[in-house]
């Protein structure tokens, strides 16, 4: 496990190191979250790299990555633990057929650790496991009870579980919450983290990104494909492309051996960049011609 950053310079480089391009406020952010062992919560539209930060810190910091990935519906069986019944019932009648038959030693014997099963939240703060990066995705698209039970993991780095008794992190993890802002997390979230918006890069960061992750592309043609996606952004469209979307698009282009960017490649690579048939539909043709032409001029 490496040591955390010291300063602001050295978490930027730190994220950097593993293909992360972020700005100073970023970079300022999550220092601040790990300095000062508070959990960090990025908000944003989807594809501006929230997810990608947890992994570039758990890479980076040497820790192993424990993710929830919300979803309607989940529950604590699903995010923190759940104890095994099958076991349990085994142990029971092996207990019974071994002659005990007081049913306090029974419940004290099967409502141990043993029989706990840990789910990602339990597996974050388990003191014999080795310290960890906790992410926990899209929290937006989790049922709002379910932010209650967060609150104790996120102010205390610890789960109580009725019959058993609260497991408490050796070395506090790492927490990264991440939001798309479909609907809006609580305050008392909010409260317990540092808070982010991670935006649209501009144009000169967008590049140093595709430069990081496409290293293979042409410059005049990551050039090209950044101002085209620029000028995307300040479309009318029902979802924006974010950053993953650019560098698939740039790669897509490349293994058409493409040097520019051309009406006739673009047009047949919009669904590489673009994920609804009515986004298609309105930048096919003479838009996407009038970009190319911005694009090539600014490029």
């Amino acid at each position: 496990m490496a040591a955390l950053p010291q300063t602001v310079s050295e978490t930027a480089a730190l994220l950097a190191a593993g293909g992360y391009i972020a700005d100073r406020e970023l970079a300022t952010t999550v220092h601040l979250s790990l300095a000062m062992r508070r959990p960090l919560f990025l908000e944003g539209e989807p594809g501006t790299g929230k997810t990608e930060i947890a992994k570039v810190l758990a890479s980076g910091l040497g820790r192993r990555l424990v993710r929830l990935q919300c979803y309607d519906g989940m529950d604590l069986s699903a995010a923190a633990y759940e104890w095994d019944h099958a076991r349990q019932l085994m142990a029971i009648r092996l207990a019974e057929a071994a002659g005990v038959s007081d049913r306090g030693q029974l419940s004290s014997d099967i409502y141990t650790r043993e029989f706990l099963q840990a789910r990602p939240l339990l597996s974050a703060i388990d003191p014999d496991l080795p310290p960890a990066v906790l992410l926990i995705d899209e929290l937006d698209r989790a049922d709002e009870p379910f932010e209650a039970f967060l609150l104790e993991l996120l102010a205390d780095f610890q789960i109580t579980v009725p019959e058993f008794g609260t497991v408490r992190a050796a070395v506090p993890p790492v927490v990264v919450l991440t939001s798309n802002r479909t609907r809006e997390v609580h305050d008392a979230i909010r409260r317990r983290c540092l808070y982010h918006w991670v935006d649209y890069p501009d144009a000169a960061r967008e590049r140093q990104i595709l430069a990081a992750k496409a290293p293979d592309v042409a410059e005049k043609l990551s050039a090209q494909v950044v101002a085209f996606v620029q000028g995307l952004r300040g479309a009318d469209l029902f979802k924006l492309p974010g950053v993953a979307e650019t560098i698939d698009w740039a790669n897509a282009l490349k293994y058409l051996d493409s040097t520019e960017l051309a009406p006739g490649a673009v047009d047949d690579t919009l669904g590489v960049l673009l994920k609804y048939q009515d986004d298609i539909a309105k930048v096919r043709g003479a838009e996407a011609a009038r970009l190319i032409g911005e694009a090539s001029s600014a490029a």
